[in-house]
């Protein structure tokens, strides 16, 4: 995993950024959060993180989009929490699953026939629509081909072989389709923001996900996979304001 520092200027507060699959920090790094240090996380090609991060910091804020959420809860789920406040946004902590992440089939049809032009037509899918893609595009990661290709299969497997979720082929029985909300919750966000309009995680299993997590706040908006609002309010704007009154325009806003 890459650790990217888009400010360090030795602030007591650092917001940390867990961003998608295939990312880097061109997407990202036109946010400046105030009065705190700003570091992006992507390549979860391996899982190794420098969680020195968590003691060195008087306050750690995490925000997780997509297959950051996964990645973070991993993180997250061994270190201490009294310093960390956490945000997941259209991701989940089983991000390989027909209930509760993107279905096995599509997740694997998606990696067997991952091309150049296809990985195109999945980044217009992250998008509200075209003129959202097209501000997309002028900001797009400029990672290798291959290298988000070996991600993508990478994920699959540390997944698999970290969350003790057996079905690696596909079949999933009724008794398990039925039982709605039955996943181990690895780690539980203080706030989870699910889009309706989400075409990668399907806001149905998004919602099954969180429904074992007892104490996040969900928040509902219509927002697409990827969302520049979104992000432009949980990396900068909200930092902008005191926190309760960002806590409040998140539960008049966006009620659950």
């Amino acid at each position: 995993m890459k650790q990217v520092y888009i400010i360090h200027e030795n602030y007591p507060k650092l917001l940390l950024l867990f961003a998608g699959w295939a990312t880097d920090e061109t997407l990202f790094r036109q946010y400046r959060p105030k009065d705190m240090d700003y570091m992006i996380c992507y390549d979860y090609r391996t899982p190794d993180f420098d969680k020195s991060v968590f003691t060195h910091y008087r306050q750690v804020n995490v925000v997780a989009w997509s297959m950051g959420v996964w990645a973070a809860s991993l993180i997250l789920s061994n270190v201490p929490k009294n310093n960390v406040l956490s945000f997941a946004f259209n991701g989940s902590t089983h991000p390989i699953s027909d209930v509760h992440g993107i279905p096995l089939n599509i997740y694997q049809g998606t990696l067997d026939g991952l091309t150049p032009v296809t990985l195109q037509k999945f980044l217009r899918r992250m998008c509200k629509d075209s003129q959202a893609y097209k501000a997309f595009m002028e900001i797009t990661p400029r990672r290798n081909f291959d290298e988000i290709k070996e991600e993508l299969a990478l994920i699959r497997e540390q997944y698999f072989a970290t969350s003790g979720d057996t079905n690696k082929d596909g079949n999933t029985t009724p008794d398990e389709k039925s039982d709605e909300c039955r996943p181990q919750c690895r780690y539980e966000y203080n706030y989870v923001i699910i889009g309706n309009n989400d075409r990668i995680f399907p806001p149905e299993n998004l919602k099954c996900n969180y429904g074992c997590h007892n104490h996040s706040t969900i928040i509902l908006t219509d927002s697409a996979h990827y969302d520049e609002t979104i992000f432009r309010l949980l990396l900068q704007e909200m930092w902008e304001m005191p926190a309760d009154d960002f806590l409040c325009l998140l539960k008049n806003k966006y009620p659950a």
